[in-house]
């Protein structure tokens, strides 16, 4: 139901709430796991498993979940995916205030909400565009943006507060509380299903899985979104899980909460991006934010680089306050940056697909740009294993410049962009 004028939407409303509450429960739990799989004797290598779990089996049951959030109703595999997700977590809890806790209980746990949240994520974005009409898409999108981004500013600060007063059962607990409220406020949306003619059987599914590629593959501008997306988070996103934690341990003599701080500046500069994209761009086309963004997110990248150039850091000092706030001013901008990216390439998606394909569309394309981060990762490691940080860093700068300069001339020329 899409919203008339200045009346407020509450099927948005609903929507926005709902994965409010749930993805800060989801952070409070994603960012206090790893200090307590280190409280238990976990190894490091338990800690980087538990990392792509989280991720992995959600890119591996997008393209599947495309199809069937294509095919189902949207409304009902949300709240189907909530209420499990809810049980399992809360059987966890369970298990855990009990005292039978163990690692592999937690992680298979982990693998069944990772796959869930694959099937949950194309639903969502398929109904958003029906509803708020077109024109509200990119406000819409930089709300949400904005929401995820402020569960982000609260979960560490919520979490940690919750495990040292509370253990972990609470943390599960308050998060399969979330996902029964989720489940709640997608209950109460208003959305028509329209049926579609399927034929049944597992030649049909793959059928409608070769559908959405095809109509990925006859698009450019969506073709050219998936690939620098693809390289933008097979690059930069190491950035802030390798790169940084590494930098800041061997190079630089600032505390772990100052760490935190530096981790709080990130999750600022998006959700700041995310609010001026919908205040700047809503009326505007796609592709002057995607400009200004793809040159912020260049320039920012080149004073992180030199920041962490030897020199810079003999000139600066690695413990004072000075050096401190460039490098949080840095990484805040640059985050602000590819939220500039990312916003307005969801909604023009949204607006570039038929209803039928949405979710087919966005389960490929999300497996597609996301797929890049577990192995740039993984490359990370074992360049800076062999070669000195700031070589590494002066490469990505300036693969990333051309890549940027090309991908930049490409928009100028589309024309379904301008």
């Amino acid at each position: 139901m899409k919203g008339a004028g200045k009346k407020i939407n509450k099927n948005l409303l609903l929507l926005l709430l709902g994965r409010m509450v749930s993805d800060t429960g989801t952070g409070i739990q994603m960012v206090i796991i790893p200090l307590y799989i280190i409280d238990v004797g976990g190894s490091s290598a338990t800690v980087g498993l538990f990392s792509f779990l989280c991720l992995m089996p959600t890119l591996l049951v997008y393209p599947f979940a495309g199809v069937l959030g294509d095919r189902l109703n949207r409304k009902r595999i949300m709240i189907t995916t909530d209420l499990a997700s809810a049980l399992v977590i809360l059987i966890l809890a369970v298990i855990s205030h009990n005292g039978s806790m163990s690692l592999t209980v937690m992680l298979l746990v982990q693998v069944i909400v990772s796959i869930l949240y694959g099937f949950f994520d194309p639903a969502t974005k398929g109904m958003l565009p029906q509803l708020v009409s077109k024109d509200e898409l990119t406000q819409a999108n930089s709300i949400l943006a904005s929401l995820r981004t402020l569960a982000g500013v609260i979960s560490p600060v919520l979490g940690a507060a919750l495990y040292t007063n509370l253990g972990v059962s609470a943390l599960f607990f308050l998060n399969g509380i979330s996902f029964l409220i989720s489940g709640s406020c997608s209950l109460f949306i208003r959305y028509k299903h329209w049926d579609r003619e399927q034929v049944s059987g597992e030649t049909r599914f793959l059928a409608e899985l070769s559908e959405g590629v095809k109509f990925i593959l006859n698009n450019l501008s969506i073709r050219r979104f998936c690939t620098f997306f693809l390289i933008i988070y097979a690059m930069i996103q190491p950035l802030f899980t390798v790169v940084l934690p590494l930098f800041f341990r061997n190079s630089l003599k600032y505390s772990d909460t100052q760490y935190g701080y530096l981790q709080m500046a990130m999750i600022l500069g998006a959700l700041f991006g995310s609010i001026l994209v919908g205040l700047l761009f809503s009326k505007e086309k796609v592709i002057k934010s995607l400009i200004t963004g793809c040159s912020m997110q260049m320039v920012m990248l080149t004073a992180f680089y030199a920041l962490l150039l030897p020199g810079s850091i003999s000139l600066l000092g690695n413990d004072t306050i000075l050096y401190f706030s460039l490098l949080a001013g840095v990484l805040c901008l640059l985050s602000l940056a590819i939220m500039f990216i990312n916003v307005p390439v969801q909604t023009f998606i949204q607006k570039a697909t038929p209803d039928a394909y949405m979710s087919r569309v966005f389960s490929i394309v999300g497996m597609i740009s996301k797929g890049g981060m577990p192995f740039g990762a993984l490359l990370y490691g074992i360049i800076l294993s062999k070669i000195q940080l700031h070589w590494v860093l002066l490469g990505v700068l300036l693969l990333m410049l051309l890549i940027s300069v090309l991908f930049s001339r490409g928009l100028l020329k589309t024309s379904e962009l301008n």
